[in-house]
């Protein structure tokens, strides 16, 4: 399970530091690709054959499939760490996410997300913490 949240800087080039407790869990290669709300999702390779076995299974005649598929799978990418704990972010996934330089890495679950901290800061609002909280005991989330 990965959580936490971890704040790194991407060079020039395009290469970020993977947190050491998530490179623990992630291995020496893992996918990247776009997420929701503007981020970057990243998965073991484990959890990404998971994923695709759940998506083979869909019928290709359901639009909303078809086009979620293209979102999640064409901008994905294979990322191996290099001996300083780094990753190349392809140009397309620093794009999609606005990722310039400041990065936050955060643990959610079977996944970590990329963010840039601006993007991180504009989606930080939890004012409504407890209403959501209520939509998710109806989901049978109870904390």
């Amino acid at each position: 399970m990965f959580m936490g949240e971890y704040n790194h800087s991407i060079d020039q080039k395009g290469r970020l530091i993977v947190p050491s407790k998530f490179r623990e869990q992630l291995g020496n290669e893992f996918v990247v690709t776009k997420g929701l709300d503007g981020c970057l999702f990243v998965y073991s390779n484990e959890e990404w054959q998971r994923i695709e076995e759940k998506f083979r299974e869909i019928p290709l005649t359901t639009k909303d499939a078809r086009k979620f598929s293209r979102f999640f799978f064409a901008g994905a990418a294979t990322c191996e760490v290099d001996k300083q704990g780094r990753i190349l972010l392809p140009s397309n996934l620093r794009e999609y996410a606005a990722i310039e330089k400041e990065v936050v890495s955060v643990g959610v679950l079977s996944r970590v997300e990329i963010w840039s901290k601006d993007r991180w800061s504009e989606n930080g609002d939890y004012d409504d913490m407890d209403e959501i909280a209520e939509h998710m005991a109806e989901l049978g989330l109870g904390i």
